[in-house]
């Protein structure tokens, strides 16, 4: 189901449960009405009566049909996820071919029928905008047809020898399609921003090397009950001592300061 979808549902489900919210309070409170008839207000303390025995098969009825409703979100989401990854592939796939120096049937090939794979497979996620039971509709993402016909002028059954500069304007009009695809279709996933995103080029590791002090104390604690028990192998044990300390005198040569800098 899609975002929309789902809100519609669940606001048609609010809306019925204030409904009948409401005529409940309407019926607990009949009797204190004046001006009803004695017949209406007994048929009233019975429904009423009989609202509050279901009351529990109503809530689980309502709770199956919201976990439902759910269920059917998360398997769409999961099935336009992995379209996604499908049409990243594919536009990778692209690209890589427009670059390759001699085109190849074989690679023309593949792409194309990657890119066919990738327009078919939409249907697992998404019907045809303005679909009928009497007419076709129109393909909902038209960047992949897009993506297609530009790869198309490069068969090299059609067009054996095309230029540099052929090949640069299939990339980037592919490239071009991907991106204005990327924007609408990625809409459906609602995306956050990230609560720690790394915003700047060139950025580095902040931490220093170390560890807590009570993480150091494990460590020492670990060592000497292993030095208590002779080992199985003292030459696995002689070698692994020796590539950790080369490893650590590496390391610390690394990162200590240059001569001279000071």
């Amino acid at each position: 189901m899609t975002r929309v979808s789902v809100n519609r549902t669940l606001a048609r489900l609010y809306w019925i449960l204030a409904i009948v919210l409401l005529l409940l309070l309407a019926l607990k409170f009949a009797d204190q009405i004046s001006g009803l008839p004695p017949f209406v207000v007994t048929a009233a303390s019975k429904l009423y009566d009989f609202t509050r025995d279901m009351s529990l098969l109503i809530a689980i009825g309502g709770a199956a049909y919201i976990s439902n409703i759910f269920q059917k979100r998360s398997k769409f989401v999961k099935g336009l996820e992995e379209e996604w990854r499908n049409i990243v592939r594919t536009k990778s796939l692209l690209l890589s071919t427009c670059e390759k120096p001699y085109l190849a049937t074989d690679d023309y090939l593949a792409a194309f029928y990657k890119i066919a794979e990738a327009i078919d497979t939409m249907r697992i996620v998404y019907r045809n905008t303005g679909e009928t039971g009497g007419l076709a509709g129109l393909y909902p993402f038209a960047p992949l047809h897009d993506m297609r016909r530009a790869l198309q002028t490069l068969d090299p059954r059609i067009n054996p020898e095309p230029t540099a500069e052929q090949k640069a304007l299939v990339r980037d009009a592919i490239l071009q399609s991907f991106l204005a695809l990327r924007e609408t279709f990625l809409e459906e996933l609602d995306l956050e921003e990230p609560h720690h995103p790394l915003l700047i080029s060139g950025t580095r590791r902040l931490k220093v090397p170390g560890a807590a002090v009570s993480a150091l104390v494990m460590q020492e604690q670990q060592r000497r009950s292993l030095e208590r028990e002779p080992p199985p192998r003292a030459d696995i044990d002689a070698l692994l001592t020796t590539l950790r300390t080369l490893e650590e005198e590496s390391r610390n040569a690394e990162e200590a300061p240059p001569q001279g800098s000071r």
